[in-house]
C-alpha cells in the first residue's frame, strides 16, 4: 500500500497541470449503456495512440479494451505489479523499463505501467520516450475525469477496473475513508467518502463501476 500511495503522490503532480487545462469541461452522462459499443476497433483506436495522435479517443479506447480477451479487472498480477513499482523505486531504470513494455502488450490502457515508463525515461534522460508515456498517461485519467464529475451516480466517473479510482481518488488528492457499492437505474456504483487532503474537508466521489461487475458476473454464470 506504501507504494500506491507514493505512486499516486508523485501522480498528483504530473497531472495538475493537465486536469487545470481539460478537466473542468461540460459532463456527458455516465450511463455504460451508452458506451457500449466504440465506433472503432480496438484496434484502430490503440494505433491512433501510438501514434500519438492530439485527437485519440482514450474513453473508447478504455471502453474497447473492455471487449478484447485481454480484460480483466480482477487480474491483479501482484508479483509483476510489485517488481514493476520496485524496480523504479530502486532506480533500476532498464528494468522498470523492459517489465512495463511487457505489460503493455496486453494491458496497453494500465495506468501504472504508463507512469512508470514515463518515470524511468525521465531518469534516463530519454526525453521522447518519456513525453509519449506522460501523453499516454494524461489521456487515459483525462478520458475518466471527462467522463463525470464525480458528484452524484447520474455524473459519476466512469471506470473499468477499481485501480482506476484508486488512481483518480490520489491525482485529486482524496484520501478514502469508507467505501460502499448499490445499483442504482440498472447501473452499479462504488460511493467512496474520503478527506481532501489539502483542505482537510471531506469528500465523497461516485465512480460507475458497471463494465467490471458485469465482467464478473458474466464469469460466475460460466464458472469461471
Amino acid at each position: 500500500m506504501r507504494q500506491v500511495y507514493s505512486f499516486l503522490a508523485l501522480a498528483m503532480v504530473m497531472v495538475g497541470c493537465a486536469m487545470s487545462s481539460g478537466g473542468s469541461g461540460r459532463h456527458e452522462p455516465t450511463s455504460v449503456d451508452a458506451q457500449e459499443k466504440p465506433k472503432l476497433s480496438y484496434e484502430v483506436l490503440l494505433e491512433q495512440v501510438k501514434q500519438g495522435d492530439p485527437k485519440a479517443d482514450f474513453l473508447n479506447l478504455r471502453m474497447a479494451f473492455t471487449e478484447t480477451a485481454n480484460y480483466n479487472p480482477y487480474d491483479v498480477d501482484r508479483k509483476t505489479r510489485d517488481a514493476l513499482s520496485e524496480s523504479l523505486e530502486n532506480k533500476e531504470y532498464a528494468k522498470a523499463i523492459e517489465l512495463a513494455e511487457k505489460g503493455l502488450k496486453t494491458r496497453y490502457v494500465d495506468l501504472r505501467t504508463h507512469f512508470v515508463s514515463y518515470r524511468a525515461y525521465t531518469e534516463q534522460g530519454k526525453a521522447d520516450q518519456a513525453k509519449f508515456h506522460r501523453y499516454v498517461f494524461d489521456g487515459l485519467i483525462q478520458s475518466i475525469l471527462k467522463s463525470g464529475d464525480g458528484k452524484t451516480p447520474a455524473t459519476a466517473y466512469v471506470v473499468i477496473s477499481i485501480i482506476e479510482e484508486y488512481w483518480v481518488l490520489g491525482v485529486l488528492g482524496i484520501r478514502p475513508t469508507q467505501q460502499a457499492v448499490f445499483d442504482e437505474n440498472g447501473q452499479k456504483f462504488d460511493r467512496i467518502d474520503g478527506v481532501d487532503q489539502k483542505s482537510k474537508e471531506r469528500v465523497t466521489l461516485y465512480f460507475n463501476v458497471t463494465k467490471p461487475s458485469r465482467w464478473l458476473t458474466e464469469r460466475l454464470k460460466q464458472g469461471k
